[in-house]
């Protein structure tokens, strides 16, 4: 496949350094954010006003916060679907309900490719283009777009039809969620109790407790923030609303609706 064309939306923590990424690997990619190019600093001689991004566009990578953003990059405010001439694919690495995305087969034209590619890691792990991809779609489109994902991330895990990468990615955040959740309260509890956090996480990291989180929670960097609508503590909440959103019909869901809760009430931890 001829790579040209190569255009990111979505240019915040984890977009930018993709996009940076994509670059380094030798792709002519671009971007495309809502702030203007002069604030993204060594990216700015590679951001584009949305005509410039959308005249030559043929792949687009969605890294936008949800799905009201997601639907202004597609259908809306930008509406590329419609406006961009040249586009042939497009891939969602937003995290966002599953079943918003595989209804978005309906609504974008069949001679686009659709993949759903949310990625895991964290905005350190971009930096390192090290993601985590779940991927999702058509096999062989899978395997053309392969070069991309390899210049972004080290692993990749193929989860089945478009959509199937998005329900594994919500059901793993779930998971996170709530590992985040308890390792905040045992942390909390551990101060009480006068036992040393360094002490604690390292006992956790090789015990029966071990868990991203606390594993990382040094180097994690939203590891000790308080819930706020604009961080990554705020976005785990929205995952976890991705999940719940596609839940079983008969899915007792009484557990993720308390770890939300529970990431609500997150405060700073110093």
């Amino acid at each position: 496949m001829d790579f040209t064309g190569i255009g990111v939306a979505g240019c915040g923590r984890m977009g930018a350094p993709m996009l940076a990424a994509l670059r380094s690997a030798g792709f002519d990619a671009t971007g495309f954010d809502v702030r203007p190019p002069a604030d993204f600093s060594d990216l700015t001689p590679h951001m584009r006003t949305l005509d410039d991004f959308r005249t030559d566009l043929r792949v687009l990578i969605t890294v936008v916060r949800d799905i009201a953003q997601t639907d202004d990059v597609l259908f809306d405010a930008q509406n590329l679907i419609e406006t961009a001439p040249n586009l042939q694919t497009v891939i969602i690495s937003s995290t966002l309900s599953p079943k918003y995305v595989r209804a978005l087969r309906d609504r974008v034209p069949t001679h686009i490719t659709l993949i759903d590619a949310p990625m895991s890691g964290a905005a350190i792990a971009a930096e390192q283009a090290r993601l985590s991809f779940m991927l999702g779609g058509n096999v062989g489109a899978l395997k053309q777009h392969q070069p991309l994902f390899d210049a972004m991330g080290a692993h990749f895990h193929i989860m089945g039809d478009f959509g199937a990468g998005m329900q594994a990615k919500v059901l793993n955040n779930l998971l996170a969620a709530s590992n985040t959740a308890m390792t905040r309260l045992v942390l909390d509890w551990a101060d009480q109790s006068g036992i040393d956090e360094d002490a604690l996480l390292n006992l956790i990291h090789t015990s029966s407790g071990q868990n991203w989180l606390a594993s990382g929670f040094n180097t994690i960097e939203f590891a000790r923030d308080g819930w706020d609508a604009d961080n990554t503590i705020g976005i785990l909440t929205k995952d976890v609303a991705s999940a719940l959103d596609a839940a079983p019909d008969d899915a007792d869901t009484t557990l993720p609706e308390t770890v939300r809760q529970a990431i609500f009430a997150l405060k700073p931890r110093p």
